[in-house]
């Protein structure tokens, strides 16, 4: 593939774009209809495109050395695999993945990941409210489970749960820790998604402690892991980590740090970088 293939993608996620949706939006405009075979099997073939790239096994070694190590320690990877089926996953943000190269990378990604940790993919939940109806029916026809509610990254975890972050604003990330701010909830998390350390570097130091007070203390919390994006992928998966956090670093924090956790509000709702509830209403 050549660099300048993946130049036309440099359109952000977030921003509005036209896409293709099964039933129409209105009653007087009527969209075509998004052929959910024809995006399922440019899906499967970006997958196995990705099966053949080196960073992939890379990325796969790594996720795994993460989720084992949040577990227990010394966990081979065939124990991992046994217990796949303990495991949910949790995707936000993909993106209009029928229209946008990122996205379906990203997605294909996704489904590789959910295979080598035998993660059924019933058991992957996904959400976006920019998804298309058409969108939906390509998630629920390659058997993931679409959400219908913005959670607005608010979901307490229950067992070892993967969320998958790609390109996610800060306050989905935010809003997650601190649902989830306890020992035992921080434990089940691993991330995969936006670098935290550099959310910090890219951000005011008073906004970052301020605003996103969660991410800020987790910096400390957390083991970080850099993945690997090769140039001419670099608009996919550039400033990607797999985050864990291990028992043996909670366990050496003071109970009065999981005594307030107040839930984050934002003063500068423009640029949040995620849409709230209110706004779909």
């Amino acid at each position: 593939m050549s660099e300048s293939e993946w130049q036309v993608a440099r359109r952000r996620k977030g921003q509005t774009r036209k896409f293709k949706s099964h039933v129409p939006l209105s009653s007087t405009s009527v969209q075509d209809q998004l052929d959910v075979e024809k995006v399922v099997r440019r899906i499967r073939t970006t997958l196995t495109e990705l099966r053949c790239e080196e960073f992939w096994h890379k990325w796969k070694d790594e996720l795994l050395m993460a989720s084992t190590a949040s577990a227990q320690k010394d966990v081979t990877e065939e124990h991992l695999k046994n217990t796949g089926d303990q495991l949910e996953c949790v995707c936000y943000g993909l993106g209009s993945f029928s229209s946008c190269t990122a996205a379906r990378y990203q997605l294909a990604m996704l489904l590789l990941l959910l295979e080598v940790l035998q993660v059924s993919l019933r058991d992957c939940l996904v959400y976006d409210p920019i998804f298309s109806p058409g969108e939906q029916d390509v998630l629920r026809e390659l058997g993931m489970t679409v959400l219908t509610e913005n959670e607005e990254g608010k979901r307490l975890v229950t067992k070892p749960t993967l969320f998958y972050l790609m390109h996610c604003g800060k306050a989905l990330y935010n809003n997650l820790l601190w649902k989830n701010w306890s020992l035992r909830g921080l434990s089940q998390l691993v991330i995969i998604g936006n670098s935290f350390n550099g959310m910090r570097e890219r951000t005011v130091e008073r906004v970052f402690k301020q605003e996103y007070s969660y991410i800020s203390k987790a910096v400390d919390l957390c083991e970080e892991k850099m993945l690997p994006c090769p140039s001419h992928m670099i608009d996919v998966f550039s400033d990607t980590a797999v985050i864990a956090f291990p028992p043996h670093i909670l366990h050496k924090v003071p109970q009065t740090n999981w005594a307030e956790s107040p839930e984050p509000e934002y003063r500068d709702r423009q640029d949040l970088e995620i849409i709230l509830k209110e706004t779909l209403s």
